[in-house]
């Protein structure tokens, strides 16, 4: 068994960073749904623009409202207006391929692209 990418939101503008809120990350529910996450699930964001990396879990967000809010003590590390990746994993025992969108700057689905699982080379 290995945890693999099963699902990532690539280049989304963080649209709001709300220290207030009770943690998590507001993702928009079309982008939810375009990758296959799920609200309360565990996802990994990685920051493009300062290089900070965290775990939190997915809220769902207003559909077609392109939120994508960095909420609680994560607003610290990832703020408004940042660029970043959005990862979902699965452990399995076959390789997977991910569902992957890329977004525009209003967090708009430019296009799906396709991870093709990498294979192992013999020497």
């Amino acid at each position: 068994m290995r945890w693999l990418m099963r699902s990532k939101i690539h280049n989304a503008t963080v649209t709001e960073a709300n220290l207030a809120y009770v943690g998590s990350i507001t993702i928009d529910e079309d982008l939810i749904d375009a990758v296959g996450l799920w609200a309360g699930e565990k996802v990994l964001v990685v920051s493009n623009t300062s290089g900070a990396r965290l775990e939190t879990y997915v809220i769902a967000g207003r559909r077609g409202s392109g939120a994508i809010c960095v909420n609680g003590a994560a607003a610290h590390l990832i703020g408004e207006g940042e660029e970043i990746i959005v990862m979902g994993f699965e452990l399995s025992d076959k390789p997977l391929t991910p569902q992957v969108v890329l977004v525009d700057r209003q967090n708009r689905i430019l296009r799906s692209l396709i991870e093709t699982p990498s294979t192992t080379v013999s020497a």
